[in-house]
């Protein structure tokens, strides 16, 4: 029997979406306001859904504090009142679109848990725009 877990959290970030070589106005007709030279910002709301067996003697498909603390230390501590281009290495030379955010949470997760899980990640850059990736 498979069964998902979910833990939620959020962070606080700022962003500038732009290709670099690209002119201003260049920018802004691909990627709009969210190409503004002086960043912007979004309150993260973040979903991260574990799928396993349940575990006869635990009962768990994974502890949900390890969970907690895995997303504090690889999401929270590191993205949280960041300048996403600035302050994060993964997007000195990435564009930080929900996308490629998603992405990357999946990956700093993904190694920290048993092989046998599977592993989802939701990421609402607004409540009406959101992105999940499960490494597929």
């Amino acid at each position: 029997m498979r069964l998902t877990v979910h833990r939620k959290a959020h962070f606080n970030a700022a962003h500038r979406l732009f290709k670099k070589g690209w002119s201003d106005e260049k920018n802004f007709e691909v990627f709009g306001k969210c190409s503004n030279p002086n960043y912007h910002g979004h309150n993260y709301e973040l979903t991260v859904s574990v799928t396993g067996e349940i575990d006869p003697e635990t009962g768990f498909v994974m502890d949900l504090k390890r969970l907690k603390d895995l997303i504090y230390t690889e999401v929270e501590t590191p993205f949280d009142h960041k300048n996403l281009n600035v302050e994060v290495e993964e997007f000195k030379s990435l564009n930080p679109t929900a996308e490629n955010i998603a992405v990357v949470i999946w990956n700093k997760l993904r190694d920290k848990l048993r092989e046998n899980l599977d592993l989802q990640v939701t990421l609402y850059e607004t409540p009406r725009n959101f992105v999940t990736y499960k490494g597929e």
